[in-house]
């Protein structure tokens, strides 16, 4: 059975912090760890920038492709500054918490105007920019010129507990405060190779939490010698590798339904922008609907798209056309989906305004979709319905 220790590191005198922890980091990150990222090997705070905030709760695999294809088409701050919300919203639609792309666009801006167009590498001036916290400030700033400031992300959180053996959850505060505290402690020293610890060290520690301390089954388990703290981590020697860090309570995921409209003419489809809080802020979306009978019934609903649908057309036909389910943080959205056909232009492309517009299936990467919406649209083609 797992013990919990009378006693950690986690509350013992900094001086009982293990003196060599950085190295240890340090020297596994030069040979085992990862080196030949996109993003990696450069001193450019504007790609290492973007990469952190891509890399927020999102896999480092997920994101290789987006990272390429952004940098590509706004390969400098001033490019991104410089680019239409359309434009980054369309790179960016995929990967998901939109309030990211939004907060880089407004981050790009500022840096320009008020930085001179070149991109801070102070943690202490990040952390002021728009979408940039302490943890990504600091490793901005140790990427791209050495700076000696502490990071804290989810990975580097669970090797921490882990290793010190802190128990409870570490989203609350004070877990999190004694976690940045730890961090702070067992920076690598400052000296003469200082910049370059910096940049091994905040690598190794996001390595060891993606790759040998995950969350199902830790390396070390297996092979003691696939992770450089090993031999003085608590959560190994008691038994608690399953229990640290602990999990944050479950809660029921609640679930929520929309009935979204794919109102077409010959090949082009409305869409309508939705608003920058909330949901898919930012992006360009299927005009919805609230269906409120239950259970629900396919006819009456296809009756009232029938009537919403002359704000945009006259309408001639509404069929469901199908369903799906698409999962987010905190609840599940079904989305069921009803075509409808419309003639006349009640809604003008002159006119639609900025929140509706007709586009072209053919020109869906020239705006930022959400997935479950354009899924539902690529579906419709691949039926010949577009």
């Amino acid at each position: 059975m797992p013990r919990k220790p009378a006693a950690s590191p986690a509350n013992l005198p900094p001086s009982a912090v293990p003196a060599d922890f950085a190295m240890r980091v340090v020297a596994w990150q030069r040979q085992h760890g990862r080196h030949d990222l996109p993003w990696q090997n450069t001193r450019d705070a504007y790609r290492i920038w973007l990469s952190e905030i891509m890399l927020q709760q999102t896999q480092v695999s997920a994101v290789i492709e987006y990272f390429q294809r952004f940098v590509s088409r706004l390969p400098t701050v001033a490019a991104l500054a410089q680019a239409s919300a359309d434009e980054v919203m369309a790179l960016w639609a995929g990967l998901g918490y939109y309030s990211r792309a939004r907060n880089l666009h407004r981050c790009a801006k500022t840096v320009m105007s008020e930085h001179g167009g070149v991109f801070p590498t102070d943690p202490d001036v990040l952390v002021t920019l728009p979408g940039i916290g302490r943890s990504t400030a600091a490793a901005v700033a140790a990427f791209s010129a050495g700076v000696r400031s502490p990071i804290l992300d989810g990975n580097v959180k669970r090797v921490f507990a882990r290793f010190f053996g802190i128990h409870g959850h570490p989203g609350v505060k004070a877990v999190e405060t004694r976690m940045w505290q730890l961090a702070g402690e067992v920076l690598p020293a400052m000296g003469p190779r200082q910049a370059e610890d910096m940049v091994s060290y905040t690598q190794g520690l996001m390595d060891l939490g993606a790759t040998v301390c995950s969350r199902g089954k830790p390396a070390c388990l297996a092979d003691a010698v696939a992770c450089p703290l090993a031999t003085d981590c608590v959560a190994r020697r008691d038994g608690l590798t399953a229990v640290l860090p602990t999990p944050k309570p479950r809660a029921a995921i609640p679930e929520r339904s929309t009935v979204m409209l794919l109102v077409r003419r010959d090949r082009e489809v409305l869409l309508s922008l939705r608003p920058d809080s909330g949901i898919w802020g930012g992006l360009w979306s299927l005009p919805e609907m609230a269906v409120d009978t239950v259970p629900f019934d396919a006819e009456l609903a296809e009756d009232a798209a029938l009537e919403r649908a002359r704000e945009f057309g006259t309408p001639s036909s509404a069929n469901m056309v199908g369903e799906l389910t698409h999962v987010f943080t905190h609840f599940r959205l079904l989305i069921r989906a009803i075509r409808v056909d419309v003639t006349g232009l009640t809604v003008r492309d002159a006119d639609a305004g900025a929140a509706l517009r007709w586009l072209s299936l053919d020109d869906l990467d020239a705006v930022g979709t959400p997935a479950p919406v354009r899924k539902l649209l690529e579906a419709q083609a691949r039926r010949g319905l577009f």
